[in-house]
């Protein structure tokens, strides 16, 4: 087939409405415009968002300042007191922790909290600590492993 031949189908172009053409052709009187008023008028009309002098809907809503970081990491949280009430477990990885209920899901990384006090040595393994609960983790003679 060559360019020249390309056609559209028949009946997807339609043709434009003629509008105040008279009432014969279909939009005669008014032309689709109702009835007076300034969008009945010629020219552009009242700009985009304009409510006729009432205070328009963008001002009436409150601002919305800054943005929005769509690159932000969010953690799942777990305190350091939490780990405390697990019995008998050497290393407590994110597959643990999920079995022992501390985390719901392993869709976001993990970080650890210094909130609560550890007495017993574990091996903590997670994406994050905080600072405090490196040195409590440490201080019980665990080891705080970032993977």
């Amino acid at each position: 087939m060559m360019e020249h031949l390309v056609q559209a189908k028949p009946g997807t172009k339609r043709r434009r409405r003629r509008l105040g053409r008279g009432n014969a052709a279909g939009r005669g009187t008014y032309a689709g415009k109702g009835l007076k008023g300034q969008k009945a008028r010629s020219g552009k009309g009242p700009r985009p968002g304009f409510e006729g002098g009432q205070l328009p809907l963008i001002k009436r809503l409150p601002e919305l300042r800054g943005f929005t970081n769509i690159f932000k990491k969010q953690y799942t949280l777990v305190k350091v007191g939490n780990l405390e009430n697990y019995e008998g477990q050497e290393l407590l990885s994110p597959e643990v922790m999920a079995e022992l209920g501390l985390v719901k899901n392993l869709r976001h990384p993990i970080k650890i909290l210094g909130d609560g006090e550890v007495t017993k040595a574990l091996t903590v393994s997670a994406h994050k600590f905080s600072k405090s609960a490196r040195k409590k983790i440490e201080d019980a003679g665990g080891k705080a492993e970032v993977i």
